[in-house]
């Protein structure tokens, strides 16, 4: 294959949920090509609550997605740098029902998946200390919880075979034959808390004990024994791809592999080590120092949200997750707010409406995206209320074009701040209308609900001990302006909006091979064998994931806060509001559940 370039690329891999995307990046941040390729999903008609996927399909779509972008950029490859298996390394089926335990290709439990609720309720009652580190409650949505649903649904010979990974070292462990599990995976979502590591008495009180009489070896074994290692992000694994991954990859045989990270702490990487600007004639911030990332929250909005922001000290924020060590950057901490459902979210109140098939119509008949034909809905309708009320236009906001209709959007449970898998969504201020303009003043509720709830997340943090001053958007959700512009009024600071949205969690990924890449030839391509070297490596090269992070990260566009006096106020009701649903919701469910007995 001829190449165009002999500068060295980097492939950064984003898992997501509906699909895998690969894009080559060059060694100054740039993107020379991406590729997607889509991943199934199966659901159950039956229970909501059910989300599984194959390893054997995301693997599968990897390699042509790492194919794709070489074939694209025409590039060749030498320059570049909660699921269940056997411990033969086979799919188990994670499908409840006969087959549950067995060889399958059905083997992974999505982050999405909210099975394991009575898991997660005995976990949360045990008063562990493991419960501190994420937020004082564990979230079903956690690996732990669904880890022990499958030991109390698969046959304990069966059982007794399987071991466990977080999908990141999966695919590692697919990628180089090295079983090195990622300190972001085991410390977000595996309740592994260093230094000391798993907590066996927290397992053995659960009912996984039998994990504990192995040395916790399914679950990737205690850092430093039988082999067993921890990485944090973007160390290199063994010696790179193995032969029968690069060809499955249409890469070359020893490529360096990193470390991988969950995808929202990837978009992190990607995103809050930009410089920033308010215009294109405007000049550019100073390029940030790895002190400054505290201030920096970046909010990763798809179908769902992730807020990771990281701190030198560990700081404890009821409902959101973390403090986690280690996660990123060796010696920092990571917290993580969350909320479950608002791509998502946004859609479901859009599609469910009943004026969504005249929306279609018009969408096919404008050519328009259905959020832009309910943007300029919004707007008519505002400008003519401003004049039925005698009000100038200008001044005239959608907040107040809406004052009178409140959204509570937790629809499925309660990521954070609140962490309450029992929380519902509500509406206040409905009336008879189905036409179009209602499902317009409905979509701009739930950007307003979506803003709120990232106030009242970041409001908790910084009660706790943070000083939020910018939040770096990535995702789809970054492309809809009149949420980025309600993120920063409801806020009250700047919004900064990535290079390429879509781009920030691959382009995290690259840094990482980057890192591994750099680290891997500086020690000679000697492989980190055991622990000790680990630590050793990790501690030399602590300050240049950073540097890389500011040399390949393209500069983003800064929202400023824009709300008058009179919508601030508004906005402030708005919220006062919101927080006031909670309780209401709350008190109504436990005086429900008293007269049904169950209080």
């Amino acid at each position: 294959m001829a190449s165009l370039s002999t500068e060295p690329h980097y492939i950064g891999i984003d898992v997501g949920t509906g699909s895998v995307r690969a894009a080559l990046v060059s060694h100054a941040g740039t993107i020379a090509a991406t590729f997607s390729q889509p991943i199934r999903t199966w659901r159950d008609p039956n229970d909501s609550n059910i989300f599984e996927q194959s390893t054997t399909d995301i693997w599968a779509a990897i390699g042509k997605c790492t194919r794709g972008v070489l074939e694209v950029a025409r590039i060749d490859p030498s320059p570049s740098k909660a699921l269940v298996i056997d411990l033969q390394g086979t799919p188990v089926t994670v499908t409840n029902g006969p087959n549950i335990g067995e060889p399958g290709e059905r083997n992974v439990i999505l982050w999405a998946d909210h099975r394991a609720y009575e898991e997660a309720k005995l976990i949360n009652s045990t008063g562990s200390d493991v419960l501190k580190y994420v937020g004082g409650v564990m979230s079903l949505e956690m690996e732990i919880p669904k880890t022990l649903w499958l030991k109390n649904h698969i046959a304990p010979n069966r059982f007794s075979q399987c071991q466990f990974f977080d999908l990141p070292d999966y695919l590692t462990f697919k990628a180089t034959g090295d079983q090195a599990r990622s300190n972001c995976s085991l410390v977000c979502k595996y309740s592994f808390v260093p230094p000391g590591g798993w907590d066996r008495k927290f397992l053995h009180l659960i009912g996984l004990g039998s994990l504990v009489d192995d040395g916790c070896r399914r679950l990737g074994g205690h850092p430093g024994q039988n082999g067993s290692k921890v990485l944090t992000a973007g160390l290199p694994i063994a010696n790179g791809l193995t032969e029968r991954a690069a060809a499955e990859l249409g890469l070359k045989q020893g490529t360096p592999v990193g470390g991988g990270v969950i995808d929202a702490y990837a978009g992190w990487i990607g995103t809050v080590a930009a410089r920033s600007s308010t215009g294109p004639d405007k000049g550019l911030s100073k390029a940030p120092s790895l002190s400054e990332s505290r201030h920096r929250l970046a909010v990763v909005a798809g179908t769902s949200t992730c807020h990771v922001i990281q701190n030198p000290e560990g700081i404890f924020v009821p409902g959101v997750w973390g403090p986690y060590q280690n996660a990123i950057f060796p010696g920092w901490w990571m917290n993580e707010g969350g909320q479950s459902s608002t791509g998502q979210l946004i859609d479901f109140v859009i599609t469910t409406h009943p004026a969504y098939s005249e929306l279609q119509s018009m969408a096919k008949d404008t050519n328009k995206q259905v959020h832009v034909i309910l943007s300029e809905t919004l707007e008519r309708l505002r400008v003519e209320a401003a004049i039925a009320q005698g009000k100038g236009a200008k001044t005239f906001s959608l907040t107040e074009l809406t004052k009178d209709l409140h959204f509570y959007p937790d629809l499925r449970g309660n990521r954070s701040p609140l962490a309450d898998a029992k929380m519902r969504g509500s509406f206040v201020g409905l009336s008879l209308d189905t036409s179009l303009n209602d499902l317009a003043l409905k979509f701009n509720v739930t950007l307003e609900a979506i803003a709120l709830q990232t106030r009242h997340i970041l409001d908790q943090m910084n009660a706790r001990g943070y000083d939020v001053q910018g939040i770096y958007m990535s995702g789809g959700q970054a492309t809809n302006t009149p949420l980025m512009e309600l993120f920063s009024k409801v806020c009250n600071i700047p919004v900064i909006l990535p290079y390429s949205n879509s781009g920030a969690v691959v382009v995290g990924s690259a840094m990482l091979g980057r890192f591994a890449a750099e680290v891997a030839t500086e020690r000679g391509h000697v492989p980190l064998e055991t622990q000790e070297m680990v630590a050793k490596a990790s501690h030399n090269h602590r300050e240049r994931l950073w540097e890389i992070m500011v040399d390949m990260t393209n500069p983003g566009v800064q929202i400023l806060p824009t709300a008058s006096s009179r919508e601030k106020k508004l906005l402030e009701a708005k919220y006062k509001i919101f927080r006031e649903q909670i309780g209401i919701q709350r008190k109504w469910r436990d005086e429900m559940a008293a007269a049904a007995g169950d209080g």
